[in-house]
């Protein structure tokens, strides 16, 4: 719902709020599509007509970029409309993570899927695709990990791992705890917004039992996926922006504008004017 951007999510929503001129949801699709998934369904609801308002086909938009010299731009909208579709699920009661997913079972079928929350950027799809690589030699689900000072595992889902991480990251995981003390911390391996599920994630979902506030936790879901098996994490080290509160947007928003090539060195050099 955005409450934490509010005003500016009374009319935009969260997923559209730029990162220089690129929504972060288009970041996404790019991770997605970069990854080799070719079938996006966005979760959505019907008071966010924006959403489905962006991936219209939008010839005029694309020859304006073209005319200004932004052909790039033009050609990373065309590689997302040739690369994958784009289909809708609905959820229009928020009623946790776990319903979210859920309410794509219907456009997903009983295909494996990945899970991709849209308020964490990662640096690039290397993560992603090897996730989805130890899916498909497994045959069971795959989180993806982060390691963290123990002193910060309380905000996160922390994993339970069985054995030793090996030389590709690939850890097997036993369960997961959400938000534990650091004193009872089974690790400190915390799970980041990308999810490899198996075909039986949708109806793990539908065997957990709404908690606070009924919603619906993915958490219980993966739970229950860990403990049918096989199921893994895979420890990475790619670079991440959680941009789900406004300090976390803006950080985003200043390193990748640091590292961007049209703007880069005109922002560093502005920023050091500013000391």
């Amino acid at each position: 719902m955005g409450t934490r951007f509010l005003p500016a999510t009374k009319a935009v929503p969260k997923e559209l709020l730029p990162i220089i001129d690129t929504p972060a949801l288009q970041l996404i699709i790019d991770e997605a599509v970069g990854a080799g998934f070719d079938h996006i369904v966005v979760v959505t609801s019907h008071s966010k007509p924006a959403i489905e308002a962006y991936f219209r086909p939008a010839p005029d938009v694309m020859a304006k970029l073209r005319s200004s010299g932004r052909g790039s731009v033009a050609d990373r909208l065309q590689r997302t409309a040739d690369s994958a579709r784009i289909s809708f699920a609905y959820q229009d009661d928020p009623h946790g993570l776990g319903h979210a997913v859920g309410c794509a079972r219907a456009a997903v079928g009983d295909d494996p899927f990945a899970v991709l929350l849209p308020d964490e950027l990662m640096g690039d799809s290397t993560l992603l695709a090897q996730m989805a690589d130890v899916a498909g030699v497994s045959g069971g689900s795959v989180v993806g990990l982060k390691r963290v000072p123990t002193s910060e595992v309380s905000a996160y889902g922390v994993v339970d791992p069985i054995g030793e991480i090996d030389a590709d990251g690939v850890v097997a995981v036993r369960t997961m705890v959400e938000k534990p003390s650091p004193d009872a911390a089974p690790s400190d391996l915390i799970i980041i917004g990308r999810y490899v599920l198996g075909a039986g994630a949708f109806d793990a979902i539908d065997r957990v039992q709404p908690g606070a506030g009924g919603e619906i936790q993915l958490t219980d879901a993966l739970k229950l996926l860990a403990a049918d098996g096989p199921f893994h994490g895979v420890v990475s080290e790619i670079s991440r922006h959680d941009t789900g509160t406004p300090f976390g947007w803006l950080t985003a928003v200043v390193d990748l504008a640091l590292d961007d090539r049209e703007i880069g060195a005109q922002f560093r050099a502005w920023l050091h004017g500013r000391r």
